[in-house]
């Protein structure tokens, strides 16, 4: 999905809302160097997967859904301990990881991740971020996604258990996290780091620009 969008001028831009409570995106958004202020809120929503989605548009789809319903709040005037207005910029992803074509979700257990782990080992599997950025006035919007390809190292099943026993697992797509301890199970990467950690920082100034938002200011 990718909707022609008209330019703005960045003035009548007041903040940018990052529509997610993940500290690693608030890290990434903060390298943007936005003249832009920035602030944070994110909701709850449904995250259930279309049988006929194809992974592209899995991650498009649910970027798209957690914007939505930030603008939705923004407009009912539900957010009241935060200083949102209908002028905001709303920037939304959504990370999946993909193995064998199977969308492998977030583990709940230590034994699911381990499973999850001990499948990916010594294959490539593919992470995918979708992006969306919403004017929450005019509801103009773009969405965009990015891949990346990600081989893993043989591993045993000792050094899964004790990477899990970490925690680094927990809540994260893959049950690994890249910028962590989890570096240690990577053999190889092709295409963008930072979409692997979780926001492909520099298609997102890549979408700014379309909105007259520009990054380093």
């Amino acid at each position: 999905m990718d909707e022609c969008i008209k330019s703005y001028n960045h003035q009548s831009i007041s903040q940018l809302v990052l529509a997610s409570s993940s500290p690693r995106r608030k890290e990434l958004v903060a390298t943007l160097d936005l003249s832009l202020p920035v602030s944070v809120f994110s909701l709850d929503t449904d995250e259930t997967i279309q049988a006929e989605w194809s992974p592209s548009e899995t991650v498009e789809q649910l970027s798209l859904a957690k914007a939505t319903a930030v603008r939705e709040a923004i407009l009912a005037r539900e957010i009241l301990d935060f200083s949102f207005d209908e002028n905001s910029l709303i920037l939304a992803a959504d990370t999946i990881v993909v193995l064998d074509n199977d969308i492998l979700g977030k583990t709940t257990s230590i034994e699911d991740a381990v499973t999850t782990l001990m499948r990916m080992q010594g294959k490539e599997h593919q992470v995918l971020t979708g992006v969306t950025l919403l004017h929450s006035r005019t509801g103009e919007t773009l969405v965009q996604h990015r891949v990346t390809h990600v081989k893993m190292r043989p591993l045993s099943v000792e050094m899964i258990r004790s990477y899990v026993a970490t925690g680094e697992s927990a809540d994260k797509a893959g049950s690994y996290g890249i910028q962590g301890k989890g570096s240690i199970l990577v053999d190889s990467i092709t295409g963008c780091y930072f979409n692997v950690v979780g926001l492909p920082v520099s298609l997102v100034a890549e979408m700014l620009t379309h909105f007259d938002v520009m990054v380093l200011q």
